[in-house]
């Protein structure tokens, strides 16, 4: 994308500005969400137009962390560049929001940065940039804390959302956080193993993708990501699982195959 595409399709999103280029043409925009402490990220495919509907993947970091490591770590440009450019996937456009005050925040994507997410950032991006505003084509994803993030947020929102995506994510909230106060029975209310079993009829109209690499916290396992994806194929859902064993390219392996399967190429 040139320059002077990029400033018009940043003046589409008030406050926001270029920030990088992908090799096929994509952009990377950069600035503030609605209820946002932290800068946040959008990336346009390749050809963008604003009379074209697009399909949006939301991304959540892990924690402690930052919305960049999309960028600098699971190289989410050049992928989705070099995917859309070759017809892998269909163009789609990409949503990078932060949660906590300061990258050092370590808890979850739960009250606050839930509500930040679901009443400020998918309405703003609806109503700033050309989407599929449905479930059908609105993608929750995350790594790690962004996993369970994405389960939890997208259980809570069935209406919101149709894929739901974790990398390496866990499924049990923590204590800390929102949650850092709360008792054991908040803590099972609030797991999204509960809520799905409370909703079988929605869960079953989603789809989920269930990544899994080698253990990198000692609240992630493996096992428990199998366990989740048997608890929502027992609800009806389609579900597809994903192992990569190798720490090195971990997430890098999981966000390709996990926007493959999930935007393929029309």
């Amino acid at each position: 994308m040139s320059l002077v595409a990029a400033l018009v399709s940043a003046a589409l999103l008030p406050g926001f500005a270029p920030f990088a280029t992908g090799p096929h043409g994509g952009t990377v925009l950069e600035g503030m969400f609605p209820q946002s402490f932290r800068a946040g990220y959008v990336y346009l495919p390749p050809g963008y137009r604003p009379t074209v509907p697009y399909p949006v993947v939301y991304l959540l970091h892990g924690m402690p962390g930052s919305p960049s490591e999309y960028l600098a770590g699971t190289d989410l440009v050049d992928f989705a560049d070099e995917a859309i450019s070759s017809g892998r996937v269909r163009p789609f456009l990409a949503v990078m929001p932060a949660a906590g005050t300061r990258a050092k925040y370590n808890g979850e994507w739960a009250g606050q940065w839930e509500r930040e997410l679901v009443d400020g950032v998918v309405p703003f991006v609806d109503r700033h940039l050309s989407t599929i505003a449905a479930p059908a084509g609105r993608v929750l994803a995350g790594l790690s804390a962004g996993g369970f993030g994405a389960t939890y947020i997208a259980l809570r929102h069935p209406t919101l959302f149709g894929t739901v995506e974790s990398w390496s994510g866990y499924f049990h909230p923590l204590r800390d956080g929102p949650f850092k106060r709360a008792t054991k029975a908040e803590l099972a209310a609030d797991d999204p193993r509960t809520i799905a079993q409370g909703e079988p009829e929605a869960v079953a109209r989603m789809r989920f993708f269930l990544a899994s690499g080698p253990f990198h916290s000692h609240w992630f396992t493996p096992a428990e990501t199998w366990a989740f994806a048997r608890t929502l194929r027992g609800l009806g859902a389609p579900v597809r699982t994903f192992y990569y064993g190798a720490r090195r390219g971990e997430w890098k392996a999981q966000l390709a195959a996990g926007l493959t399967w999930a935007l393929r190429g029309q």
